[in-house]
């Protein structure tokens, strides 16, 4: 079996090295190769991309989304919660049952042990980590504290493996944001802190 994932460095570090695994750094290599199963992290919901990835017949195609679901996307993909920090062991994912058996081999490969899961926005772990970020930045504006000591409390408190502004370095803010937006819209209590909010703007992204 022959595996091709498009991902950065980070996802590669995370990851490690895996025997019948390539890595490739942009989505023309990736649909571009010949390969079994394609797994694109650095997914985006843009119709060419999701129109090139349709077109890999009867091979298994894994993307990485918490934003966009099979259903909206109107593709048979596998779709995992694959942020940063969150591809080791179990991971969140969603498929049609028909697609699940194919994802086996695959996943031993990869290190993963599926969690399935419906196919809703977020999945689980998604939503929750979001929320406690975006409470941080609550916290942070009302001047309860510090970033490191919020994150040290956390860490300390939860054992959680990073505080809240560690975590959403390593997921990528604006991602948090997405999430929190696209979910606000149908329950209010995602909305998005205005610190965070802040924080995109005056990132730029």
């Amino acid at each position: 079996m022959q595996i091709v994932v498009l991902g950065n460095e980070s996802y590669r570090e995370e990851l490690g090295e895996r025997s019948c695994v390539q890595w490739v750094s942009t989505f023309q290599e990736l649909i571009s190769t010949d390969a079994d199963v394609y797994v694109d992290l650095l997914f985006e919901n843009d119709p060419e991309r999701v129109n090139a990835l349709k077109q890999l017949d009867h091979k298994t195609v894994v993307i990485n989304s918490n934003l966009y679901t099979v259903t909206e996307l109107k593709a048979p993909f596998v779709r995992i919660n694959g942020w940063n920090s969150f591809l080791k062991n179990t991971v969140e994912c969603y498929a049609e049952n028909e697609q699940k058996e194919k994802t086996e081999e695959p996943f031993a490969v990869l290190g993963w042990k599926a969690e399935w899961l419906p196919d809703q926005v977020g999945f689980i772990t998604p939503r929750v980590v979001s929320m406690i970020i975006n409470e941080a930045f609550f916290a942070l504006a009302e001047g309860v504290s510090s970033k490191e000591e919020i994150d040290t409390a956390m860490k300390l408190g939860t054992a959680y493996p990073y505080g809240p502004f560690e975590w959403a370095e390593k997921i990528g803010l604006n991602n948090v944001y997405q999430l929190l937006d696209k979910l606000s819209k149908d329950q209010p209590r995602y909305t998005p802190a205005d610190l965070l909010k802040k924080n995109i703007v005056n990132s730029g992204l």
